[in-house]
C-alpha cells in the first residue's frame, strides 16, 4: 500500500465536505474481548444457582451490553471499528465515545487500490466526546464514489471489565434481568431504572 503526503498547502478555513452529500457508515472490525459483566455477576443479579441457562444468560450479557451501548452511543470495552465515508471532508465526527485511537486513515481510487493517508495530514481531537479528526490539507483528486475514505479506530474505555463505570455495568445487570424474564417476548425499549443509570453517559450533540 502506498501512503498519501499532504503538499503544503491547506484547505479553505470553513470547507466541511469538499465532495458534496457525504454518506458515512460503521463497520465493526473487532468486537470487545469480555463483557462488562461477568456471568458470575449476571447469575447473582438474577438469583441463580444452577448452570442449567449458563449459555443462555451469556447471550443475555452481550444483547444488554449492546442495549446499553446503543442508548449511549458510546463503546465500553476496547473494540475496533472502521469508518467508511463516500468523500473527504475536512472535519469528520469520530462515533462511539471514548476514542482510544486512530490507527489509520485510508483513500481508494476507482479501481480499488488503497493509500495510506501520511498522519502528518490529520489531527485527533481526541477530547472531545466524540471525538473529531481534522484534516488540514488539500484532499487527493480521484477517489472512488462510494467507500472513498476508510478510518481505523479503537474505542472503549479499556480491556477491563472494570474500566467501565459501576452505574453502566448494573444498567446492562437490570437489561440482562429483563430479557431473562421476559425471554421470547422481551421489551423493545429498555426499563426506566436502567434508563436512568445510563443518563449520564448518553452522548448528545449540541
Amino acid at each position: 500500500m502506498s501512503r498519501w503526503v499532504p503538499d503544503s498547502r491547506f484547505a479553505a478555513s470553513g470547507m466541511t465536505n469538499f465532495f458534496g452529500f457525504c454518506r458515512m457508515s460503521l463497520q465493526l472490525i473487532t468486537p470487545p474481548s469480555l463483557e462488562p459483566v461477568t456471568l458470575e455477576d449476571a447469575k447473582a443479579h438474577l438469583k441463580i444457582d444452577t448452570t442449567d441457562d449458563d449459555a443462555l444468560i451469556e447471550r443475555l450479557i452481550a444483547a444488554a451490553r449492546a442495549r446499553a451501548e446503543w442508548h449511549t452511543g458510546r463503546a465500553f470495552v476496547t473494540q475496533s471499528w472502521m469508518l467508511w465515508s463516500d468523500c473527504w471532508a475536512e472535519r469528520v465526527e469520530i462515533p462511539l465515545p471514548p476514542l482510544q485511537a486512530v490507527t489509520s486513515v485510508t483513500v481508494f481510487a476507482p479501481d480499488g487500490t488503497a493509500t495510506a493517508v501520511d498522519p502528518s495530514a490529520y489531527t485527533v481531537d481526541g477530547a472531545s466526546q466524540p471525538a473529531r479528526i481534522l484534516f488540514g490539507c488539500i484532499p487527493p483528486i480521484g477517489l472512488r464514489a462510494i467507500n472513498a475514505v476508510a478510518i481505523a479506530f479503537d474505542a472503549g474505555y479499556g480491556d477491563a471489565a472494570d474500566t467501565v463505570a459501576a452505574p453502566v455495568r448494573e444498567a446492562i445487570l437490570e437489561v440482562v434481568a429483563e430479557l431473562y424474564v421476559h425471554r421470547g417476548d422481551g421489551p423493545e425499549e429498555i426499563s426506566l431504572s436502567a434508563q436512568a443509570l445510563l443518563a449520564p453517559y448518553r452522548v448528545f450533540k449540541l
